[in-house]
């Protein structure tokens, strides 16, 4: 069986490098050669296969349009002619950089990196001048500005930041920034460094400009940047059982995991026995599938590595649309066998086709998620959990009607629900009082400070959590088995508020068949 049963140690996967030597049209970049002292390989690519049988690679992810996952953002680089003497760029909210510890800059969010070589050796100053002195750095603060750094190794990674968002969120998106290069290259780039301080990997991320610009735009959005969570589509449990079904039939011993992905968002999930998928992961993978057009246009093998399985070994993913929004990934150890994954996948197809799966999908994105005026009414004594507000049982705000206006009830703007012993979240539709991306961009960072405050270890953890301000009413509430984020009007009571919270948690459970993965945790297969 190819599939290892668990987490290796570095030592260990690098002791199997010769097992992940790429088929000869796909080159590895931890081949033991280029680590000899031979020119470092181009930037991981995939190889195709149409319908004729004949067989062709690419070293470049394509730059064109992919399809628009929220709105009519377009991921691509930005702002090419500036650089930091641009007061265009200076004026920029949110910077992010990768660059090397000799100071040669490898990505940046704005500007060219060419042209920020002199700014990214400030950087790399600021860094070495702390550890010169025993300590390293985490961050400093100028003005509005926050200026967070991650150092990983040869690697630097800066976020400089004037959003008031919290420093651990910035943190953890650099964290999913490094990620993302890592699925690209592996941990085993440390390698060429300790080699050659000064060696340049600009090229080997050369055309994945796209990719990272496609993440940082997530964090914008996305819950799982922050929860650290994967979301499902909502479907019939009978539907995603047949999808489960058929992906539990191709996982043989050639596939480590096979996925079903709707955009962003799980079909269905099923993987080798004692292996473990985390659900950042998940996000970092389907944001580099998602982020290229070439995907999109024909089956492919494409080398990956999924930093909280393996950072220091490249797996292969097969990779095949279905239609504009639905798409297969069968993960597998072997180099060699994209032709089986492609039987595979025929295989998977025609059951999807059979039993009207992919028609169901998009019928599910056509309707939507939970929509907050949908909400049942109060939910029964017998719920299982139940949020407890101080008001006096005789207070007659205890028993007012909510109010149906343009929110749901109570005022009900918006809420995200994550059950902790599955790594799924749910989060609803918005409704119409929260309607450009500004407001959901606001909506998103106040959620991100409500998370960091919750799970901030130095006065917590909290359990409950109510905030008023000009924008919304923010409520939390976390349990060893669930954490819910809700949103609200600014003016809305907050006794109906936590009646509403009461209710939401039983109309998740009404309907866990539907918008969870259930069968066990993709942590604990």
């Amino acid at each position: 069986m190819h599939a290892p049963t668990g987490q290796k140690s570095e030592g260990e996967w690098q002791a199997r490098s010769n097992h992940f030597k790429p088929h000869s049209t796909v080159r590895s970049m931890a081949s033991s050669s280029d680590l000899d002292g031979n020119p470092p390989p181009p930037p991981p690519f995939h190889f195709s296969d149409d319908e004729r049988g004949s067989s062709s690679a690419t070293t470049d992810i394509v730059h064109t349009i992919p399809h628009s996952l929220t709105s009519s953002w377009i991921p691509r680089k930005r702002n090419l002619d500036e650089d930091d003497a641009s007061i265009s760029w200076r004026k920029r909210k949110k910077h992010f950089f990768i660059l090397s510890h000799s100071g040669k800059p490898i990505y940046s969010r704005y500007g060219d990196e060419f042209k920020l070589a002199g700014f990214s050796a400030t950087l790399q100053a600021i860094v070495s001048f702390v550890e010169n002195g025993g300590d390293s750095v985490k961050l400093v603060r100028a003005g509005k500005h926050q200026v967070v750094f991650l150092v990983k190794g040869p690697i630097y990674l800066v976020c400089i930041s004037c959003t008031e968002e919290p420093y651990d969120s910035l943190r953890g998106q650099l964290e999913l920034i490094y990620g993302q290069m890592l699925v690209i290259l592996t941990k085993s780039i440390n390698r060429y460094f300790e080699k050659n301080p000064k060696f340049d990997m600009t090229p080997l991320l050369g055309g994945t400009d796209i990719v990272f610009s496609s993440l940082i735009h997530s964090f914008s959005w996305n819950p799982g940047t922050f929860i650290h969570a994967y979301t499902c589509l909502p479907l019939a449990y009978a539907t995603r059982q047949v999808a489960g079904a058929v992906l539990q039939d191709v996982a043989d011993s050639d596939v480590l995991f096979a996925t079903l992905m709707c955009r962003h968002m799980v079909i269905s999930l099923v993987g080798a026995q004692k292996t473990s998928l985390h659900p950042d992961d998940m996000l970092l993978l389907s944001n580099f599938v998602m982020s290229s057009e070439s995907f999109r246009t024909s089956e492919s093998f494409s080398p990956v590595c999924l930093p909280r399985y393996n950072p220091s070994a490249f797996l292969y993913a097969y990779i095949h649309y279905f239609d504009a929004d639905t798409y297969l990934i069968l993960l597998t150890t072997s180099s060699d066998v994209f032709y089986h994954l492609k039987d595979c996948r025929i295989r998977v197809e025609m059951v999807l086709l059979k039993s009207n799966v992919l028609s169901e999908v998009q019928r599910s994105l056509l309707d939507g998620g939970m929509h907050v005026d949908d909400l049942p009414p109060t939910p029964c004594s017998g719920s299982s959990h139940l949020i407890h507000n101080s008001l006096p049982s005789d207070s007659p705000e205890r028993f007012k009607e909510p109010d149906l206006g343009i929110a749901g009830p109570a005022g009900l703007w918006h809420f995200i629900y994550c059950s902790i012993y599955l790594d799924q979240y749910v989060s609803s539709e918005f409704s119409s009082s929260i309607n450009t991306p500004q407001q959901r961009k606001r909506l998103y960072r106040a959620y991100q400070k409500l998370f960091v405050s919750m799970h901030d270890k130095g006065v917590g953890p909290h359990k409950t959590q109510f905030r008023r301000d000009e924008n919304f009413v923010l409520l939390c509430w976390v349990t060893q088995d669930f954490e819910l984020y809700a949103a609200f009007d600014p003016l809305a009571d907050k006794a109906l508020a936590i009646n509403t919270c009461n209710r939401i948690c039983q109309w998740v459970k009404d309907v866990e068949n539907e918008i969870f993965l259930l069968g066990g945790s993709p942590l604990s297969w």
